[in-house]
C-alpha cells in the first residue's frame, strides 16, 4: 500500500511540473484573460485511486491579426476612370471619331502660297546664286530615273542584275532619251518621273555609233515637262554649264561647271567606232549620270551626259556630252525611219582653227585616207614581242577642209552633220585647201 501510495505521488509530481510549465508558455503568447486556460485540475469526484482526473482544457485559438488602419484618399477630387478601348466595327466605312485634343496635321499650302515664299527666297539670294536656282527649278522635272533589270541564262543557272541612270523627256508623247549603253540588253526598262510615278517603258530604237536611245512610256502628259533645246554649234571653252542627273540613285542632282573643250573623240558602244564632236566639262558626274541633261546658263540643253574619264570609276573633273545637234538628228532619224545608216568619211579627229578644220588623224585605208586626204595616221609596227603605236604626219603638211559640198563647215560638229546626211557607198565633194589652194576631193563613203 505505501509503494502504491509512493507511486501516485510521484506522478502527482511530475503532472503538476508539466502543467506548469505548459501554462508559462500559453502566459506568455496569450492575452491576460486566457491566462488561466491550459490543462487544469478539474472539479470532479476522484477517480479510484484517489486522484482527480486530469482533463484538457477548451481548444486555443490565436488572437487576431491587427489590421492597419484604413488610408484615406489624399486629393481632393479622384482621377477620372481610364477609357477602356472600344471593339473595332464591323463596318467597313465607319471611322473613328479624332479627339478634340488631338494633334492635327497643318494643311498644305496652295500653290499661290508657295510660289510667293519661292519668290521671296529667290529675291534674298545674290544675283549669281539665282541663276543656277531658276535653271533647276525650271529643268529638274524634265530629267527622269532610269532603272533596268538585265537577266542572263547560263547553262545551269540566271543570273539578273540591277542597273540605273537617268534619262530627258522629249515630249508630251512620253518619248525618253537616254543613253544606248544604259538600256542595252535590258530585259525590263522602268521609268520614274519627277513625282515619283513609275512606268514601264518600251524601247523604241538606238544609235550605239552615238550612244543614243529612245524609249516610251504611256503617262499623262500634265506628268511630262519636256527639255527645251539649245545650239552646241555656238558653245565656247569656258562657258558655264550644269549638269543634271542621277548619280548613285541620288535623283535630279544638279552640279556646275564650265566647257573645258569641245570636239573630243570618246570611245563607242559599238566596237571599233568613235563617237565624234563630244563635249567635255568639268561638272560633276558620277554612275549613274548616264542619260542626264547638260544645259547652259540659259536653261537649254546643249547635250546629254554620256561617260567619265576616271582610274577609280568616279569624278575625277573629266565628263563627256553628246551634243544637242547630233542628238536632235539622231533622234529624228529614229522616230521616222527606226534605225540609222549613215556613211563614213573615215576622218575620225580634226582640230578647229580659224581657217578650217585640220584632219589630225584619219583612218587607215579609209575612205579619207583612199581618197588622198593628206591627214595623220595611226601606224602599227610590230616589234617582238609588243607592237609599237605611233601617229605620223604627212610630209607635204595637212590639208585643211573647209566645206562638204559646196556648203561651208567651219566647226568639227558641223563637219559630222554633213557627213552623216548621205548613205555608204554615196560620193561627197570635200572642199579642202591645198597648198594655199582651193580644191575638190571626191570621196566615196564607206
Amino acid at each position: 500500500m505505501r509503494n502504491k501510495t509512493f507511486q501516485y505521488l510521484i506522478a502527482a509530481l511530475l503532472g503538476a511540473c508539466g502543467v506548469l510549465g505548459f501554462q508559462g508558455l500559453v502566459n506568455n503568447s496569450l492575452p491576460a484573460q486566457n491566462s488561466r486556460q491550459g490543462f487544469s485540475i478539474g472539479q470532479d469526484a476522484p477517480d479510484a485511486s484517489g486522484y482527480p482526473p486530469l482533463i484538457p482544457s477548451p481548444r486555443l485559438t490565436p488572437p487576431p491579426i491587427p489590421r492597419p488602419p484604413r488610408f484615406d484618399f489624399p486629393f481632393s477630387t479622384p482621377l477620372p476612370d481610364v477609357p477602356q478601348e472600344e471593339e473595332p466595327s464591323a463596318t467597313p466605312k465607319s471611322k473613328p471619331k479624332m479627339r478634340d485634343d488631338a494633334i492635327r496635321l497643318k494643311p498644305k499650302a496652295n500653290d499661290a502660297v508657295a510660289q510667293e515664299d519661292y519668290h521671296k527666297q529667290l529675291a534674298a539670294l545674290r544675283p549669281e546664286e539665282r541663276v543656277p536656282v531658276e535653271i533647276y527649278t525650271a529643268r529638274n522635272k524634265s530629267v527622269v530615273n532610269v532603272s533596268t533589270l538585265e537577266t542572263k541564262t547560263y547553262r545551269f543557272f540566271r543570273e539578273t542584275a540591277e542597273g540605273s541612270g537617268s534619262g530627258i523627256v522629249l515630249n508630251k508623247a512620253g518619248v525618253i532619251l537616254t543613253n544606248f549603253h544604259v538600256i542595252s540588253d535590258a530585259s525590263k526598262v522602268e521609268i520614274t518621273l519627277f513625282n515619283g510615278q513609275s512606268y514601264e517603258a518600251k524601247v523604241l530604237a538606238s544609235d550605239p555609233n552615238t550612244d543614243v536611245a529612245i524609249v516610251k512610256i504611256d503617262a499623262p502628259a500634265d506628268d511630262l515637262i519636256p527639255i527645251e533645246f539649245g545650239d552646241s554649234s555656238k558653245l565656247l571653252v569656258g562657258q558655264t554649264v550644269y549638269a543634271i542627273g542621277n548619280p548613285f540613285g541620288l535623283e535630279r542632282t544638279m552640279t556646275r561647271g564650265i566647257v573645258s573643250n569641245l570636239n573630243r573623240s570618246i570611245g563607242s558602244p559599238q566596237m571599233f567606232r568613235q563617237i565624234k564632236g563630244v563635249i567635255q566639262f568639268d561638272a560633276a558626274i558620277n554612275p549613274g549620270n548616264s542619260g542626264g541633261v547638260l544645259l547652259d546658263s540659259k536653261g537649254l540643253m546643249i547635250g546629254m551626259n554620256t561617260a567619265i574619264a576616271s582610274r577609280s570609276g568616279e569624278n575625277a573633273g573629266i565628263g563627256f556630252a553628246v551634243p544637242v545637234n547630233t542628238i536632235e538628228r539622231i533622234v529624228k532619224i529614229l522616230l521616222e525611219e527606226g534605225k540609222v545608216v549613215r556613211g563614213d568619211a573615215g576622218v575620225v579627229k580634226v582640230t578647229e582653227t580659224d581657217s578650217g578644220l585640220t584632219p589630225v588623224l584619219i583612218d587607215v585605208e579609209g575612205a579619207a585616207d583612199k581618197a588622198g586626204l593628206r591627214g595623220g595616221k595611226v601606224i602599227i609596227e610590230k616589234a617582238f614581242p609588243y607592237n609599237i603605236t605611233r601617229v605620223t604626219q604627212p610630209e607635204e603638211g595637212f590639208d585643211l577642209i573647209v566645206g562638204v559640198n559646196g556648203q561651208e563647215t567651219i566647226t568639227g560638229e558641223e563637219f559630222i552633220t554633213a557627213v552623216e546626211e548621205h548613205k555608204p557607198g554615196e560620193t561627197i565633194i570635200l572642199n579642202v585647201v591645198r597648198d594655199g589652194k582651193l580644191i575638190e576631193l571626191p570621196i566615196v563613203l564607206k
